[in-house]
């Protein structure tokens, strides 16, 4: 007798992907216009999909799974989400995670880039308030 395999949760079913999917776009800082522009679809469309109006294909849903960066049972609630991406603007998020191919001085280089304009936003943050 072979055992049965679940793939979703019993009380899972895609009426709930709307609710996943808000909530991951929303934890990493997404609004619905953006994520429509990263998908290049009609803002109005991904409210649809953003409010349960309507759902997505299932290679559309592969794309938003790549762009909020979790998985696919991440994104089904099958797996319980990360805490988030660690930098929420996509494209920094993507070249962030080729850092390591960067050779040790291109690396150290590109510490002080970022260093420098992480320095000149906190000033000018300061300055603002002053």
């Amino acid at each position: 007798m072979m055992s049965q395999v679940r793939f979703f949760p019993p009380d899972w079913n895609m009426t709930d992907f709307h609710q996943r999917l808000r909530q991951l776009r929303t934890a990493r800082k997404l609004t619905q216009t953006r994520m429509a522009e990263l998908l290049e679809v009609s803002p109005r469309v991904y409210t649809r999909w953003d409010n349960g109006d309507a759902t997505p294909q299932f290679g559309t849903v592969v794309r938003i799974a790549n762009i909020l960066d979790v998985s696919l049972d991440e994104l089904a609630g099958r797996k319980e989400a990360g805490d988030g991406a660690a930098i929420h603007n996509p494209e920094l998020h993507r070249l962030y995670k080729k850092v390591d191919q960067l050779s040790d001085e291109d690396q150290k280089a590109l510490t002080i880039v970022l260093d420098s304009l992480v320095k000149r936003s906190r000033v000018g943050k300061v300055m603002a308030e002053l």
